[in-house]
């Protein structure tokens, strides 16, 4: 076997000149102009909907243009599939990763590529460039290690590494950092900077402003499918580029004002659960959330938060263990007595657990409460009640949408998340779950939904806040938990942060807790 699936293009200049893309009502690409060199990392910026996938996916091979062209090395080229593209030299690693948990590390880089011993694969040969190519680019990693047995951080390299085995010399990586702990991150850099020393070229795209600064040679921000800057990042700062992603300006760092912490309204003791699979997913998590509290829980996905959530939520059964609201013990109660006892819950998974995609905003904004009042009366429902208080939450909470009649599955995803927050805030919850509150907003939704939070805890609610996203935990938490496979490695105050720290419990290197 080769060490690509043909000899590829050495990628020394990419332009995208005038692109032009179209959908059905949505001018998502508008006379783009983009370029990347070899041996620089070109950042692309923008909200959602700005066109960053659009173009990524244009340059990938994945959408043609209406209109434009793109060059390499100054010769125009023309992509019919992603492999036009990687015969081009063209990678791409995707946010979410595309292996097979069951194979091993070489058979995922092997994986759709011709052998010279036809049926057999050359794993042997595999594994041998697999070594070379992480011993240039420190991405260590066992090809006979199967990648179910990897840690996240691991997997990305393995996404890098069957990039780099087909020989593309240009990479385009699509949020490469929201899923590493800090160490991670760090070690990625590192990766990216030996990769630029050797001459590759890289299309970099992060809604993480501070690590863009960091990495990035150049920065172009889009909005609304135009170009509107690109600037060297030695010259930028993040509120600039946020100022440039929105057209105002926006505010990164929420005030957190002092409060006086109540009483425990919610309480973990000795919680254990199954995931999914049926394998233990939660051991033993004590937690304790005051009023007046944002208990921050930290990890990286795929460490028990889930399932915390869902059995605060009632909608996982747990295995021992109790959970308390207000010293009463709620422990399998079901979603509907929660509400009583005073939860809210901001799903992870908005559109199959928050939201009723082909119900009406309208319909959605009542979804839990349809049954009771102001709603309804007895069996008999208020209609002209539920349109009042429907445009009074859309006012409220800037829900963009036609009318309340509009179906959700028209709204954007931070529309979406607003609704929802609309929904579950205006019950004054007296526990508030919000697990992942901002994954795939953009940096004005953010700060929406951050200043909304804050608002909550100034009224007295005990927020649970379940986020991959450590610097929003940082920006917003009070105490900061840390949960790895699912045992809390220990609780740090707001005032005693150590991010290394933060970041080797996440990884589950070290257990120790300051109260």
């Amino acid at each position: 076997m080769s060490t690509s699936i043909i000899e590829q293009v050495q990628v020394k200049e990419l332009v995208a000149r005038g692109i032009v893309k179209q959908f059905p009502g949505v001018l998502a690409s508008d006379h783009v102009n983009f370029d990347v060199h070899s041996g620089e990392i070109h950042t692309l910026l923008g909200e959602n909907g700005a066109g960053k996938s659009t173009l990524m996916k244009i340059l990938y091979g994945m959408y043609r243009p209406d209109a434009g062209e793109v060059l390499i090395n100054g010769t125009p080229v023309r992509f019919h599939s992603p492999l036009d593209a990687i015969r081009q030299g063209i990678g791409m690693v995707h946010q979410h990763f595309m292996l097979v948990p069951t194979f091993t590390v070489a058979e995922n880089v092997a994986l759709g590529l011709p052998s010279s011993r036809r049926v057999v694969l050359d794993l042997d040969i595999v594994s041998r460039r697999i070594e070379e190519l992480a011993k240039t680019y420190g991405l260590h990693v066992d090809p006979q290690a199967k990648v179910w047995q990897l840690s996240v951080g691991e997997q990305q390299r393995v996404e890098i590494l069957k990039v780099l085995y087909r020989g593309a010399s240009l990479l385009i990586l699509d949020e490469p950092t929201a899923v590493l702990t800090p160490q991670e991150v760090e070690e990625f850099s590192e990766t990216l900077r030996r990769m630029i020393n050797e001459g590759h070229a890289i299309v970099f795209i992060s809604h993480k402003l501070h690590e863009v600064l960091a990495l990035s040679d150049r920065i172009t921000v889009l909005r609304n499918g135009r170009v509107v800057d690109t600037v060297l990042a030695a010259d930028a700062t993040k509120e600039g580029l946020a100022r440039l992603m929105v057209g105002r300006e926006v505010i990164l760092q929420v005030e957190h004002p002092e409060v006086t912490y109540g009483d425990v309204r919610l309480a973990v003791h000795g919680l254990s659960a199954n995931g999914d699979s049926g394998l233990p997913a939660l051991r033993g998590v004590d937690l304790e959330v005051r009023a007046s509290e944002i208990l921050g829980l930290a990890g990286v996905s795929g460490n028990g938060q889930k399932e915390l959530a869902e059995v605060i939520a009632g909608m996982r059964s747990s295995t021992s263990g109790q959970v308390f609201f207000d010293g009463t013990d709620v422990t399998g109660s079901l979603p509907g007595k929660l509400l009583d006892h005073g939860l809210s819950y901001i799903p992870e998974e908005r559109m199959v657990d928050g939201t009723v995609r082909d119900f009406s905003v309208e319909e959605n904004l009542i979804l839990k409460d349809h049954h009771r009042q102001p709603y309804a009366h007895g069996v008999f429902m208020d209609f002209t009640k539920i349109a009042s208080e429907s445009d009074r939450l859309i006012e409220a909470f800037d829900i963009r949408t036609p009318s309340r009649h509009t179906p959700l599955k028209s709204l954007s995803g931070g529309n979406i998340q607003k609704l929802i927050l609309a929904r579950e805030l205006s019950r004054n919850p007296s526990v508030l779950v919000a697990a992942q509150p901002t994954r795939g907003l953009d940096v004005s939704a953010t700060e929406y939904v951050h200043r909304r939070l804050i608002e909550q805890r100034s009224a007295g609610t005990a927020t649970l806040l379940i986020s991959e996203d450590l610097d929003e935990i940082l920006n917003l938490a009070d105490r900061i938990a840390v949960i790895y496979e699912g045992r809390i490695m220990g609780i740090v105050e707001r005032g005693n942060v150590d991010v290394e720290q933060i970041g080797l419990m996440m990884a589950g290197v070290s257990e120790q807790t300051t109260k």
